[in-house]
C-alpha cells in the first residue's frame, strides 16, 4: 500500500471516480456501472494519468511507510497481466471501495481493459553526440579518397615481432577428424620384435663358443704344420720322403687343407649362409680360396702343363684358421653381452641416445637384444666391396692364365689372387674390438647393445651429467646452518619443499634435515627457475626465494657483511633473510678417474644440473683443472635433466651406481666404432693390396717372388694393426 502522503496526489481522481459511480447507481444507469475504475480513468483523467506517471517516476526512491490504521486484506494471486503504469499498479492494489446494496453486481465477462505502451527508455546527451559523429564520421571516409602509403628515403618498416616463444600445440580430441592439411605425425619409434630370454640367448652364444673353440686347436697344429712344411721347402732344406717328391708334398697339402676346412666347416657354413641372405663376407672369401687352392692341388696331379709353382694351401689353412677363431671372439662376445644383461630381469640403469648426446635413464631391457642382433659396420662394408674383389679375381685369374694363353694355370692363378684377397684381418675387424669390449665391461657391470648400441651412444662426442652424477650420495653435507629470526624447523621445512620442487641433488641433504628436525613439506605454488642461480615460489602465501648469495643480491635480500661463503644456499620469506645452509661438497675419487677419462677419451661432459653451486668453476676447484665441462643456458639444462626420467631405446645397460661405469660404457663404445672403422678400412685396403699384388705376379708368371711362406707373412703383416687397434679398445 502507498503512503498517504503519495495518495494525496491523485485523492481528487478518486473522489470524482466515486461520485459518477454513485450518481450512476442513483440514477438507474445500468450502462453506466459496468465501466470499471480504471476505464473511468482512463477516459477522463488523460492529462491527470500523464502527470500522475511524472510524478510516480520522479519519486522512484522508496521512502518508510508509516503503518496503517487497519491492514489491508490480502489479495489473491491474479494471473499475470501485461505491463502497466507503476500508478495503475498502485491503484489496483488499493481496497475495492464499499458498493451500495442497491447497487447491481457488475457483469461476469468484463471488457479486456486496454494496453498501454511501455514507456520509451530516455536517451542520454553523451550517446546523442556519440551517435553524430559515428556518422560524420562515415560519410566524411567515403567521401575522402584513399591514402596511399608513401614510402621514401627516411620512411620506416613496421616493427614485426621476429621471435616467436614455444608454445605446445594443443593436443586434438581423439575423435576429431584431423585434415590431410595438417603437418604428419613424427616417426614412430623402431618396432621390437619377439625377443628371447637374455639368459637364453647367454645360453646359446655360450653353446656355440664352446662349439667353435673345441676344433681351433687342432686347426692351428695342422696349419703350422703345413706352413712348416712348405717352409722346409722353401729354404731347399733336404728332407727323407719329401724332398724331391711333388706328388708326396701335393698330396700332404691336400690332405692338411681338406682336414682344417673339416674342422673349420662352421667357417663354409657362415659365409655360404650370408650369400643366400645377399651378404657377402670374409668367410666367404675364406672358403671360395680353400677351395680353389684344393682344386689347384687336385689339378696339379693331373695337368702335365701347369706351371711347377707350389699350391699355397698354408695361406688357406690359415684363412681359415682365423676364420674360425673370429666366430669363436663374437660368439665370446656375445656371451659376455647377455649374461651381463641377464644378472637382473630390470636392470636399475640404461645408456639410451639422444640429441644432445647419450643419456642415463631408469632401465628397462626390451629392445636390447634386438639391436644386439643388427647388422655390423664390417658387413655392411664388406657386402658393399667385397663383391667386386671377387669378381676382380675371376677377371685377373683370367688375364693372367687364358690372356697369357696358359690356360692350365688359371686354378693356380685363381687360387693365388683369390688366396692374397682373403685377408685374415676380415672376420676379426669387428669381433675382436667387440670381445674385448665386451669382457671389460662386464667387468664393470655393463653391456653395450653391439654395433647399434655402441654406435648411437658414440654418434655425439658428450653425455648429459647431472647432479648425482657427479657428487653421488654420500659426498655432499652440511656444514653449518643459521637461522634468522625464524624456527629451524619451519625454515627447513621452507627450504626442502623449494627443493623437492625443483628436482636439484640435495633433495637428500635437505629431506634428512626435515626428518630430524620434525619438520614438513608444504606445497609451492608459482614454483620458477632463474639463470642467476635460485628458485622462487609461493608457500602458504609468502614469496620463498632459495638459491646463491649472488643470486639473492640480484633479488635485492639484503645479507651479512661478514658472510663469505662460496657453496650455500640461502632462503629468503618476502625478501628478507630467513635462514643460511652451508653445504660442503667432497669429491669422489671415482668421479675424478671418470672424468680424466673422458677427457682422454674426447668425450665433453654437458652439466645439466639443476643444483646453482655446482657449476664448471666448482668442478675445477673439486677435481682437476684440466675437466672440460660444457654448461648450456638454463632451460637447457631443465630440459636436459628431464631427459634422465625418460623412457628411450636401451642402447646399453648399467647394473651398476656411479659415473665410472656410465663413463666407461660411452667412452668404450665411441672407442669401439672408431677401432671398428679403422679395421675395417684397413683390412679391405689389404685385401685389395694382395689381390693386385698376387695378379702382378700371376700375369708375369713370377711365382718365384710370391712363394707359399711369404705370403702367408704378408698376410699376417695385414692383420697385425687390427690386433693392435682391437686391443686399444679395452684400454679405457
Amino acid at each position: 500500500m502507498a503512503s498517504d502522503g503519495k495518495k494525496s496526489l491523485y485523492d481528487d481522481a478518486l473522489e470524482e471516480a466515486k461520485r459518477l459511480t454513485q450518481d450512476a447507481a442513483d440514477t438507474g444507469d445500468t450502462d453506466g456501472a459496468a465501466f470499471s475504475l480504471e476505464e473511468i480513468l482512463a477516459e477522463y483523467g488523460g492529462s491527470r494519468e500523464q502527470k500522475l506517471l511524472a510524478d510516480v517516476d520522479r519519486t522512484a526512491a522508496p521512502e518508510e511507510t508509516a503503518p496503517s490504521a487497519a491492514p489491508a486484506p490480502a489479495l489473491e494471486p491474479e494471473a499475470p497481466e501485461p505491463p502497466k503504469s507503476s500508478a495503475v499498479r498502485e491503484f489496483r492494489q488499493s481496497p475495492p471501495p464499499e458498493q451500495d446494496p442497491k447497487e447491481p453486481a457488475p457483469e461476469e465477462n468484463p471488457p479486456e481493459e486496454p494496453e498501454y505502451p511501455p514507456q520509451p527508455r530516455p536517451i542520454s546527451m553523451e550517446e546523442v553526440v556519440g551517435r553524430t559523429v559515428d556518422a560524420v564520421m562515415e560519410e566524411t571516409e567515403e567521401l575522402l579518397p584513399e591514402k596511399k602509403h608513401r614510402r621514401g628515403l627516411f620512411s620506416r618498416r613496421r616493427l614485426v615481432e621476429t621471435e616467436e616463444l614455444y608454445q605446445r600445440p594443443p593436443r586434438p580430441p581423439e575423435d576429431d577428424h584431423v585434415p590431410e592439411s595438417e603437418p604428419e605425425e613424427p616417426e614412430e619409434p623402431e618396432p621390437i620384435g619377439p625377443e628371447p630370454p637374455l639368459g637364453e640367448a647367454a645360453n646359446d652364444s655360450r653353446f656355440e663358443m664352446k662349439h667353435l673353440s673345441r676344433p681351433l686347436g687342432m686347426a692351428v697344429f695342422l696349419t703350422l704344420a703345413a706352413a712348416a712344411a712348405q717352409l722346409v721347402e722353401q729354404r731347399g732344406i733336404s728332407v727323407p720322403f719329401w724332398t724331391g717328391e711333388p706328388v708326396t708334398r701335393t698330396g700332404v697339402l691336400l690332405g692338411l687343407l681338406l682336414t682344417v676346412s673339416i674342422l673349420c666347416r662352421s667357417v663354409f657354413a657362415r659365409g655360404f649362409g650370408m650369400l643366400a641372405r645377399r651378404r657377402c663376407t670374409g668367410e666367404l672369401l675364406c672358403s671360395l680360396g680353400a677351395l680353389a687352392t684344393a682344386a689347384d692341388c687336385v689339378s696339379s696331379l693331373f695337368l702335365t702343363g701347369r706351371s711347377a709353382a707350389a699350391p699355397y694351401a698354408a695361406a688357406a689353412c690359415a684363412a681359415l684358421t682365423f676364420a674360425q677363431w673370429g666366430g669363436v671372439r663374437a660368439a665370446r662376445a656375445r656371451y659376455d653381452t647377455y649374461r651381463t644383461a641377464a644378472l637382473s630381469e630390470q636392470p636399475p640403469y640404461l645408456v639410451t641416445d639422444t640429441a644432445q648426446g647419450a643419456c642415463k635413464q631408469p632401465g628397462r631391457g626390451e629392445g636390447f637384444y634386438t639391436d644386439s642382433v643388427k647388422p655390423d659396420l664390417p658387413l655392411q662394408w664388406q657386402t658393399a666391396l667385397l663383391p667386386l674383389i671377387l669378381v676382380g679375381t675371376v677377371v685377373f685369374a683370367g688375364l693372367a692364365s687364358l690372356g697369357q694363353g696358359r690356360k692350365e694355370d688359371f686354378l693356380l692363378c685363381w687360387s693365388t689372387i683369390l688366396t692374397a684377397s682373403a685377408s685374415f684381418a676380415l672376420p676379426l675387424c669387428w669381433a675382436l674390438p667387440w670381445s674385448g669390449l665386451a669382457r671389460h665391461l662386464q667387468k664393470s657391470g655393463c653391456a653395450v647393445a653391439g654395433w647399434a648400441g655402441a654406435e648411437a651412444i658414440g654418434r655425439n662426442r658428450s653425455m648429459i651429467l647431472t647432479d648425482t652424477d657427479l657428487f653421488p650420495p654420500g659426498t655432499v653435507h652440511f656444514n653449518g646452518i643459521k637461522v634468522f629470526g625464524e624456527t629451524l624447523p619451519h625454515a627447513a621445512s621452507y627450504a626442502a619443499s623449494v627443493i623437492r620442487a625443483s628436482g636439484c641433488g640435495l633433495e637428500r641433504i635437505f629431506d634428512g634435515l626435515v626428518r630430524s628436525e620434525g619438520g614438513h613439506y608444504y606445497e609451492v605454488d608459482d614454483f620458477s627457475f632463474y639463470e642467476e642461480g635460485g628458485y622462487s615460489g609461493s608457500i602458504c602465501g609468502e614469496s620463498i626465494l632459495l638459491g646463491t648469495a649472488s643470486f639473492m643480491r640480484k633479488m635485492e635480500v639484503r645479507l651479512p657483511g661478514n658472510l663469505n661463503l662460496r657453496t650455500g644456499v640461502f632462503l629468503a620469506v618476502d625478501r628478507q633473510l630467513t635462514a643460511v645452509f652451508a653445504v660442503k661438497y667432497s669429491a669422489s675419487e671415482n668421479v675424478d678417474w671418470a672424468l680424466r677419462m673422458l677427457r682422454r677419451s674426447w668425450i665433453v661432459p654437458v652439466l645439466a644440473s639443476r643444483d646453482a653451486n655446482i657449476t664448471p668453476q666448482l668442478l675445477k676447484r673439486k677435481f682437476s683443472r684440466r675437466v672440460r665441462v660444457t654448461q648450456p643456458d638454463l632451460a637447457a639444462r631443465v630440459a636436459l635433466s628431464e631427459q634422465e626420467s625418460g623412457r628411450g631405446r636401451p642402447r646399453a645397460l648399467l647394473l651398476r651406481e656411479g659415473l665410472a661405469p656410465y663413463a666407461e660404457t660411452v667412452a668404450g663404445s665411441r672407442r669401439l666404432t672408431g677401432a671398428v672403422r679403422r679395421c675395417t678400412a684397413v683390412s679391405l685396403l689389404g685385401s685389395a693390396a694382395g689381390a693386385l699384388l698376387a695378379f702382378y705376379f700371376s700375369f708375369t708368371g713370377n711365382f718365384s717372388m710370391m712363394p707359399p711362406v711369404t705370403m702367408l707373412v704378408f698376410l699376417l703383416l695385414w692383420t697385425l694393426p687390427v690386433a693392435l687397434l682391437s686391443s686399444w679398445t679395452a684400454r679405457l
